[in-house]
């Protein structure tokens, strides 16, 4: 007999020496079983997203999306979750968490950190989290055609206390998303606190079998991105063709921790007159 049972039936015992028939009949009633937690969202809110708009905007849905984008989008998520879950994630501290990040603003790491989460998500056997770690310039809820929701700034302040409080399911399968929130002064420092510290941990164990992406703010001039990036186990520097120069990559990338595994991403490479604009460019390796 389980602790649970001997409790019911000592609890049951002395109700009948009260000669209580209501009570007695409420503790006849079978316990209700434990509701079993799962990677599921119980943020009851569902971030509908227009499909037919992200397409026409570059992003990588399902349907009718460029042949040449998703081939080069493949390539990086396959080294991305052989990082995360082949041999080399014993290797790498929190492997399946992978920050996206620039030297400077609009080098188009967001693109490619939705594009790639996008991706991720038409894996059979892999969900993926995108984060819109940003939180003072974020754009996640805006490429993805959504309003204002609680987000990270919200839970790092205390104001949400669980995860599941701004963790949104999308109506596009195994894509989960935790927004920026509302913007807070402090909003750079809190990437740098304990809790954020707690919540990419929280997040690399509880979820042992998911992507996480973090949209970041760029390395240079937000000091708070490299200590972001030493709770990571893999990155992505985004660099735009023809305007990142080599001294800004080198400035972004000479203090990021060594045992982070570190990709370049080139963006915006012109292949020809026809083609302008995309993903095209991949580098990886450990520094």
């Amino acid at each position: 007999m389980s602790t649970i049972e001997k409790a019911l039936a000592k609890q049951k015992l002395a109700k009948k020496e009260l000669n209580d028939p209501v009570q007695e009949h409420l503790v006849d009633t079978p316990p209700t079983a434990p509701v079993e937690t799962t990677n599921s969202s119980s943020n009851n809110d569902v971030l509908e997203l227009d499909k037919s708009e992200l397409e026409k905007r570059g992003f990588l849905i399902d349907n009718g999306t460029r042949k040449s984008i998703k081939d080069e989008f493949r390539q990086i998520k396959r080294k991305l979750i052989g990082n995360a879950f082949g041999a080399a994630s014993k290797t790498l501290n929190h492997s399946n968490l992978v920050m996206v990040s620039s030297s400077k603003p609009n080098e188009g790491k967001t693109f490619v950190s939705i594009n790639l989460a996008l991706s991720i998500a038409l894996e059979q056997d892999k969900t993926v989290l995108l984060i819109d770690a940003d939180v003072l310039r974020p754009s996640v809820n805006r490429e993805l055609g959504f309003g204002p929701v609680p987000g990270l700034v919200e839970y790092l302040l205390g104001q949400k206390n669980d995860i599941s409080e701004i963790l949104y399911s999308t109506n596009i399968d195994k894509l989960k998303i935790i927004p920026a929130g509302e913007p807070h002064h402090l909003s750079n420092e809190l990437l740098a606190s304990d809790r954020m510290e707690a919540l990419a941990k929280e997040l690399a164990e509880r979820y042992p079998d998911r992507i996480v992406i973090f949209d970041c703010p760029p390395l240079i001039g937000v000091t708070e991105t490299l200590v972001l990036a030493n709770l990571m186990g893999q990155a992505l520097v985004v660099i735009e063709e023809s305007k990142t120069q080599l001294a800004d990559i080198k400035a972004a990338t000479e203090n990021l921790n060594e045992d982070l595994a570190l990709g370049l991403v080139l963006n915006k490479a012109i292949r020809s007159h026809k083609d302008m604009y995309g993903y095209y460019g991949y580098g990886y390796g450990t520094k």
